[in-house]
């Protein structure tokens, strides 16, 4: 694997405990974000190193880069159809493009827009963008928010191919790493190295929440 890892518990000492934030492995080149899929899918990622055969390119694809937030929702790779867990180290300039054309998936008042209007930017939008509860090893839920990104139309097709810079297979890795969650053994417990990403562009920044 070429994640970094680090122990959980040294990492936990570091982290904002609420707010809203992007807890990710990242450099000024690429952002690891993680999926999770049934077999068929999976294994056509790891060797065509692109998303094809099975994966639908008419239907949204929500990445997520927050490691333990992707554990969460699959069950450390234990639900059905979410056994192939992928580590995909993504374009940082993709990644950045998808937040900049984002548009929040639910209403409310900080948008700064009338509800007619979030609706219309909705309608035309290609890329949703979320924020929910973060969550620990165990699966239970944080102060602090991890966000999703879903991509459709032209963002899914370059996501699915030139976006990319390498897909891993992690499964093994996660299902190691959650023996020691069942064992309650947080000590020994890794996952990816990750911390808050900031970006250059306050604007962006700004729309993102973050701090």
């Amino acid at each position: 694997m070429e994640l970094k890892l680090k122990k959980y518990k040294e990492q936990l000492q570091d982290w904002p405990q609420e707010g809203h934030h992007i807890m990710a492995q990242y450099d000024d080149e690429k952002i690891i974000v993680y999926q999770s899929y049934r077999k068929e899918i999976g294994e056509f990622a790891i060797k065509n190193q692109y998303f094809g055969g099975a994966f639908s390119l008419e239907r949204m694809t929500w990445i997520k880069p927050n490691f333990l937030w992707m554990m969460y929702r699959n069950g450390w790779g234990t639900k059905e159809g979410q056994e192939y867990v992928l580590a995909i180290h993504l374009k940082m300039d993709a990644f950045k493009r998808y937040l900049e054309n984002a548009v929040y998936s639910t209403y409310n008042d900080r948008l700064e827009i009338t509800r007619e209007e979030w609706q219309n930017q909705v309608k035309e939008s290609s890329v949703r963008l979320q924020w929910d509860p973060d969550h620990d090893p165990f699966g239970g839920k944080l102060e602090r928010r991890a966000i999703q990104i879903g991509l459709r139309n032209d963002f899914i097709k370059t996501f699915a191919k030139e976006d990319i810079i390498l897909i891993e297979d992690i499964s093994d890795f996660v299902n190691e790493q959650y023996q020691f969650v069942l064992n309650n053994d947080v000590e020994s417990l890794m996952i990816p190295e990750e911390k808050p990403l900031l970006f250059d562009d306050e604007n962006l920044n700004k729309k993102l929440r973050l701090k």
